[in-house]
């Protein structure tokens, strides 16, 4: 039996519109909204636990919604909402017709499970703007590294903007948060060299490294680059020498360009 909500003064909508707009909802409650079906599949391929699907039955069927849950092998409890309902759960102005509620996972670095004995790890120190930290996690996908670690995060990994502007990649990357020390710590007691981008005079060709030891990549933020404490603990500090009239980049390119240099 399908349950049909029509009202978004339904106590269920209500709800689901806190944790949409309010990191400290998501936070309490340990639940996150998930929009569309490549993100969905995602989630699920991660480990994700699905708890409800909502969709909107005249843009995603019943019978859409029967042959992707016979593809995902999940029983899920299913409710059919209106548009006006879905307008308002929805972030994307062109829609699937699909959200679903999901259970987060912990992100300690306890957590971390490095399977290789020469890892690639991006660290990202305070990342602020969501479409940056997406930007981010689609690099680290699409190279394929051993894990993402945010220190000092300003905002929720599962803020629907960073969901959204990673294309599903929160669910593909092995991701941990933690402090500075923390971060530090564990990358010394592993020995992975820590190479920290930064415009600084100890700074080096990103391209003179060698990146075929155990790497951790730190970038910061375009606004106030890397803290002292990277800059002091690095193995190297390392830079993308500018040719125009600017001298950064946005961190996600940058990121993406020494990310690929140490793959290659």
């Amino acid at each position: 039996m399908i349950k049909q909500i029509s009202s978004i003064q339904n106590p269920l909508i209500k709800s689901l519109l806190q944790l949409k707009d309010k990191s400290r909802e998501r936070k309490r409650s340990g639940q996150f909204l998930i929009e569309g079906q490549r993100e969905i599949e995602l989630a699920i391929k991660g480990g994700y636990e699905l708890e409800i699907i909502l969709f909107l039955e005249d843009v995603f069927s019943e019978n859409d919604l029967d042959i992707l849950l016979r593809k995902l092998n999940i029983q899920i409890e299913l409710i059919s909402i209106s548009k006006e309902v879905y307008q308002k759960l929805a972030h994307r102005e062109t829609t699937e017709g699909l959200l679903a509620i999901a259970k987060a996972k912990s992100l300690d670095l306890s957590g971390i499970n490095l399977k290789s004995d020469k890892p690639l790890i991006l660290v990202a120190e305070a990342p602020e703007k969501p479409g940056n930290i997406g930007a981010l996690l689609r690099t680290a996908d699409a190279a394929n590294v051993d894990a993402v670690i945010i220190t000092n995060p300003k905002t929720d990994l599962y803020n629907p903007n960073i969901i959204r502007s990673s294309v599903g990649c929160v669910f593909t990357n092995q991701i941990a948060f933690g402090s500075t020390d923390e971060i530090l710590n564990l990358l010394k007691e592993k020995q992975i060299n820590i190479l920290s981008a930064a415009l600084d005079k100890r700074s080096i060709s990103y391209d003179t490294v060698d990146y075929t030891q155990p790497s951790a990549i730190v970038v910061g933020t375009e606004a106030t680059g890397l803290s002292e404490q990277w800059l002091e603990n690095s193995t190297k500090n390392i830079v993308i020498p500018m040719q125009g009239k600017i001298d950064s980049l946005n961190v996600s390119v940058s990121a993406a360009i020494v990310i690929f240099e140490a793959k290659r």
